[in-house]
């Protein structure tokens, strides 16, 4: 996209210069009034040629000849690149739409239960949740500031609060569909999912391929504790910005989804 803004930047700026040149050309050479002049620069370059305004010298002829030769091409390339933006645009909102059902489909069969499971074992979650409580009443500024306070926090997992077993047998449980979201052309879209995807990917490798969960060493814990932290701090943030879609685009969801806060204490999806 970067590229067609680039292209039709420059075609802008072309088109400009020749409207500017023919527009004094004419006035000059012709001697037409600024309207005049104007408006026969552009029916020439559109090709449109209405015929009521046409040049009667030769050096206007000839000025006439430069603006097809150059403006037409450049009054093409300024629609072309126009309409290929808006497109392209188009498109870009149709892949984010998708990226987001994937992003959603993944809430609700893994992340949200993983944000429980590491909540729960995160010695600091009063102070996180006083960021989560996430309700109706958000503007799109309280989704941007949280996010970029969370961006800055470094996230703490108490191993000893974590049941290994019963989390690495939820995760090889989903190890089938995590492979799938992977598999998915749209999460190339977005970086920041994949990285979460990849860390809780990785977190499921190295915990199903210890067989005896209940006597690591120190060392291995604080290996396996970092892990945990890694997938821990991406998936919160995602887990913002897919909240901050839902407010935008789905209130129904929206709604859900608050009702069933994994951060709030008091939840439930049953509305009162």
């Amino acid at each position: 996209m970067n590229a067609i803004r680039l292209r039709l930047r420059f075609f802008l700026v072309v088109f400009l210069a020749v409207v500017v040149v023919g527009t004094v050309g004419f006035m000059l050479i012709e001697k037409k009034s600024l309207g005049d002049a104007f408006y026969f620069c552009i029916v020439t370059v559109a090709t449109v040629g209405y015929g009521d305004i046409s040049p009667a010298t030769p050096l206007g002829k000839a000025l006439s000849v430069v603006l097809i030769v150059v403006g037409v091409g450049t009054f093409l390339g300024v629609i072309g690149n126009a309409v290929e933006l808006m497109l392209t645009r188009r498109e870009a909102v149709e892949r984010l739409e998708k990226l987001n059902m994937v992003i959603g489909v993944f809430f609700s069969e893994v992340g949200t239960r993983l944000l429980t499971i590491f909540s729960d074992a995160d010695p600091d979650l009063d102070e996180l949740r006083g960021h989560l409580l996430i309700n109706g009443r958000w503007a799109d500024e309280d989704f941007r500031r949280v996010a970029a306070t969370l961006k800055q926090r470094k996230y703490t997992i108490d191993l000893a609060r974590l049941d290994l077993d019963d989390l690495c047998a939820m995760l090889v449980a989903k190890r089938e569909f995590l492979v799938r979201l992977l598999e998915n052309p749209a999460l190339l879209e977005h970086a920041s999912f994949t990285d979460l995807m990849w860390a809780v990917f990785h977190l499921t490798e190295e915990l199903s391929h210890r067989k005896d969960r209940s006597a690591l060493p120190d060392t291995d814990r604080a290996h396996l504790a970092g892990d945990t932290e890694r997938a821990y701090g991406r998936l919160v943030g995602e887990w913002v910005d897919y909240m901050r879609h839902l407010k935008a685009k789905y209130p129904y969801l929206f709604s859900l989804a608050i009702r069933t806060n994994p951060f709030d204490e008091s939840a439930s999806p049953v509305v009162t």
